[in-house]
């Protein structure tokens, strides 16, 4: 019956990463299936650990991540855990041995979103996107290379880039909930009562850097995780290239989307550049 609830944990994992993102769902669904279901359990945990801290309001955001994060380590030390998301992460954990270090890391940043509203230096902020997004990229790097360690070093700096990418398009995408009803200013030295085109040049230029180093550690993955992960590249590269055709003020009235034909459509023209070998 273990195996029953395996199973469950499992689409447990697979359900909240189809139901809170159909853009990763859909670049994790074009994944080899031999590593499909270790990314479901990556973003599963992920997911909730963040939505504890972002949207749990009314509740006791603190308690629960502790609780949260307690139950981790002792799922890992049994190898099992009641609650069927952290069941289904341990087994990526242990499968793959995914470094402590990693986790840590994201779970500290998760807890600084408890607290922590304005980020002043570069410092602080590189810091918590290396927790928030640069780890996840690593887990999810350990996943695709399937324990060859060479491969691994070779593609971790770009699977950082990636991962800084996305968060950075995250933050913009998510300004107006983040900066407007949580406080949360993520970007140093930009007044956001007062934000504009220019404010936003040297963000758009870091992002813009971010992408083409990742970039060249995609061309260089494993077949099995390429094409997903190249997908997942081009819908936040469409997403960033859309926040900047409109003012930067707009990023503060609303949330910017990629439509779904939009994604329909981005799909298809990936599909093509990538049978004629462009990745």
């Amino acid at each position: 019956m273990k195996a029953l609830f395996d199973t469950i944990s499992q689409e447990s994992a697979k359900t909240i990463t189809k139901t809170y993102s159909t853009s990763f769902s859909i670049a994790v669904h074009l994944l080899s299936k031999s590593i499909r279901q270790d990314i479901y359990n990556i973003y599963g945990f992920v997911r909730v650990a963040d939505e504890i801290v972002d949207t749990f309001e009314g509740f006791p955001k603190e308690e629960l991540l502790n609780r949260f994060e307690e139950e981790y380590y002792y799922a890992l030390k049994c190898g099992i855990s009641t609650n069927p998301v952290i069941n289904a992460f341990q087994k990526t954990v242990t499968k793959y041995a995914i470094d402590a270090s990693l986790v840590k890391a994201f779970l500290s940043s998760m807890r600084a979103d408890l607290s922590k509203q304005i980020y002043q230096t570069e410092e602080e902020i590189n810091e918590y996107i290396y927790g928030s997004a640069d780890v996840v990229g690593l887990m999810c790097l350990k996943v695709f290379v399937k324990g060859d360690k060479k491969k691994y070093e070779d593609l971790k700096e770009s699977a950082m880039k990636l991962g800084s990418a996305f968060q950075k398009v995250n933050f913009l995408r998510d300004l107006k909930d983040d900066y407007a009803l949580l406080g949360r200013a993520y970007f140093p030295n930009i007044d956001f009562d007062n934000i504009d085109n220019e404010a936003l040049k040297s963000i758009k230029i870091d992002i813009e850097e971010n992408f083409k180093e990742a970039f060249e550690g995609i061309r260089n993955l494993p077949l099995t995780a390429k094409f997903g992960v190249y997908v997942a590249y081009i819908y936040y590269k469409n997403l960033f290239k859309k926040m900047y055709s409109i003012n930067a003020d707009q990023l503060l009235q609303k949330r910017i989307r990629i439509s779904n034909p939009k994604k329909i459509y981005l799909l298809s023209k990936s599909f093509i550049q990538y049978k004629l070998n462009y990745v």
